[in-house]
């Protein structure tokens, strides 16, 4: 065998490496990214592990004993979130207070409560702060739900649950009940429906009370 032919050899099987070797690079690539997305589009669904029983609530903030913001906590969701009044995109970074004249927990009516069903993010735990009503069907009657206002900190008791059309707008007519009306896209979409929540105003409770 001669020493060009020896050579041809050898540059062949340089490419057949190289060529396997960019196929394996890309087939990892595929992998490793159907894998981390399907990660985020779980991620939602992990929101309620067992370590996060006793620091869900953490992040709430007293100085001198006063409420620092309003926010709303559903321990059976272990959420706490912070809710705006505005236009959509509150939604961003918030739980949406829709038409804050129609009702509040200080003044009654139908205090309207707005957030994403399901939004991916960057990152897991991205997408979980990017999803914070994703599990709001599994809100249970009688679960109680709390909600800082001006300081003060309501409890609310879940008493409906039912699904709209998305043109059923009438879930946030005014009511002449202190009630709370939660809801979300259905996980087919904003086309498809909402999922509600309705929940009857029962007292007032102290800001220090552990859920």
């Amino acid at each position: 065998m001669g020493y060009k032919h020896r050579s041809n050899l050898k540059s062949v099987r340089r490419i057949r490496r190289q060529r396997w070797l960019a196929v394996g690079l890309v087939s990892a690539a595929l992998i490793g990214g159907g894998v981390y997305t399907l990660l985020l589009t779980a991620a939602p669904r992990l929101q309620n592990l067992p370590f996060q029983a006793n620091s869900w609530n953490a992040p709430v903030v007293f100085s001198d004993g006063e409420l620092t913001g309003d926010r709303l906590y559903i321990p059976r969701l272990k959420l706490n979130i912070l809710y705006k009044a505005g236009d959509a995109s509150v939604l961003d970074n918030a739980a949406w207070h829709r038409y804050p004249d129609r009702g509040n927990p200080q003044e009654g009516g139908n205090f309207i409560i707005a957030a994403h069903r399901f939004e991916i993010g960057l990152t897991p735990s991205e997408t979980r702060r990017k999803s914070p009503f994703y599990k709001i069907d599994t809100l249970q009657l009688g679960d109680k739900i709390y909600a800082d206002f001006q300081g003060k900190r309501y409890v609310y008791e879940v008493s409906r649950k039912y699904e709209v059309k998305a043109n059923q707008t009438e879930i946030e007519d005014r009511s002449s009940d202190a009630k709370m009306t939660l809801y979300s896209c259905t996980l087919q979409g904003s086309a498809d429906g909402r999922e509600v929540v309705e929940a009857k105003r029962i007292g007032e409770v102290s800001p220090t009370e552990l859920f």
